[in-house]
């Protein structure tokens, strides 16, 4: 049989057996003494009876007229006989008996004290030199009964005293290991990346050993993972500067140069140190994403930052054409507007460049909070959409792409308590692509009209 995995069955069924244990235990040892009692005050009865009737007899038989004559003595009232008597001379004729005795139950009398037969308990006493004989006689039913009486008195509580007991021991194990499920439900709200200690000051002596050790191995991953944010961070700030100088470099190389092999070589070498400069400016975002905060005191409108990021992108050179859908009333929310900006530009940039470039960028935010970037495109496998958010992870061989885009949306929508759905083919169509986001918002009233934003080519 398997044992319970939950430390509070384990503990209320140990103590629930321990306590049946000790108490059918104690009660049984009660028993077996009180039986032993009952036999010491009973055998005192017998021989008080005994002691009590035999010189009534010898006084009523010595002052008889006539010998060998039995008298039964009739009862005053109906009632139950638990001890009966007979008195019997010496060769063992019965004088007189009790009203209710049956003589052939009675042994031959064989001298004073204690007998026992299958049925019956005796006791024996003589008077006048031994010729007048009393056996006074009890049946074993009769304490049988008694002591049955007594150990039903005994176990009838236990059938109510028991599962009380056992009920307030269950209540209070419960009550005892409250804090250590207080302990657990702090760690299960905890979103993966939240490394702050756990409160534990109301953890019992036993178990605090435990959440220390646990609250310094957060410690120690939230320091990790610090550091190796702060490397990418510094690393990636401080590439940005060379990086610029070497461009400038290239670019004035090439102005500078009439060789059209000398120009194509430098053009490339441009190229590359651009996209060096943008996976570096990924690698800050990414950075910021998963160790910033998120969340601010105080909430405001999305819909300017999602604006302005498309106008941005669109008025760029060679950017795409975005189709924005805005809600007409605010949209409010306590996402840090930068983290909103970064997140908005990584999935527009994301979608334009996988997309089919003669389609727009549908960019649509929703009074719900909902925000989504849907772009037209050949699918992408369900297995390769599964890993589009693993760093460096390309949905093409996109040598443009630094494979961080969904990285970063991926970790902002998780430490911002967001949903993140990705979709291809998009719904309700056989190609395409869909990321949609369900942005934390504050409640406010349904509205159902919503005012599309400018086109651009």
């Amino acid at each position: 049989m398997r044992r319970p995995r939950s430390l509070l069955t384990r503990l209320a069924l140990s103590l629930g057996v321990l306590l049946t244990t000790i108490w059918i235990g104690a009660a049984t040892i009660t028993a077996i003494g009180l039986r032993h009692e009952i036999d010491e005050v009973f055998d005192s009865a017998l021989r008080e009876t005994a002691e009590r009737i035999l010189p009534l007899a010898v006084t009523d038989i010595v002052s008889r007229d006539t010998d060998g004559v039995t008298q039964r003595l009739a009862a005053l009232r109906g009632h139950d006989e638990h001890f009966t008597y007979v008195v019997r001379d010496a060769g063992g004729t019965v004088l007189l008996q009790s009203h209710a005795a049956d003589p052939a139950v009675f042994p031959p009398y064989d001298g004073r004290g204690f007998r026992e037969t299958a049925t019956h308990r005796f006791y024996n006493d003589e008077a006048v030199s031994g010729t007048i004989r009393i056996t006074v006689a009890e049946p074993l039913g009769h304490r049988a009964e008694v002591a049955g009486e007594i150990q039903m008195g005994l176990g009838l509580p236990l059938l109510i005293v028991l599962p009380v007991a056992l009920l307030a021991i269950f209540l209070a194990v419960r009550e005892s290991l409250g804090p250590l499920r207080r302990f657990r439900d702090r760690l299960e709200a905890r979103t993966p990346r939240d490394l702050t200690p756990v409160p534990a000051l109301d953890l019992p002596s036993e178990l605090a050993p435990l959440a220390e050790t646990l609250n310094r191995l957060f410690g120690q991953l939230q320091a990790a993972f610090e550091a190796e944010r702060s490397f990418a961070s510094n690393a990636a700030h401080e590439l940005r500067t060379p990086l610029a100088g070497a461009i400038a470099q290239v670019q004035r190389l090439r102005a500078e140069t009439d060789d059209p092999k000398l120009k194509e070589r430098a053009s490339g070498i441009e190229a590359t140190l651009k996209r060096l400069t943008r996976l570096s400016e990924r690698l800050m975002q990414l950075a910021r994403a998963e160790g910033g905060q998120l969340r601010l005191p105080e909430r405001a409108d999305l819909r300017p930052v999602v604006r302005i990021v498309a106008d941005d992108i669109g008025r760029a050179p060679g950017g795409p054409d975005i189709r924005l859908t805005l809600p007409p009333d605010p949209v409010l929310s306590d996402l840090d507007p930068d983290m909103l900006a970064i997140l908005c530009r990584n999935l527009i940039e994301n979608a334009h460049r996988h997309g089919d470039k003669g389609q727009p960028v549908e960019v649509r935010l929703t009074q719900g909070g909902t925000l989504s970037v849907a772009n037209d495109g050949p699918p992408v496998a369900a297995e390769k959409l599964t890993r589009l958010t693993r760093r460096f992870e390309r949905a093409a061989d996109d040598p443009e792409g630094s494979g961080l885009g969904l990285a970063i949306v991926s970790a902002i929508a998780e430490r911002s308590g967001s949903r993140l759905t990705l979709s291809s083919p998009r719904p309700g169509q056989s190609n395409g692509f869909e990321a949609r986001l369900d942005l934390p918002v504050a409640p406010s009233p349904d509205h159902s009209g919503l005012k599309s934003g400018d086109h651009r080519g």
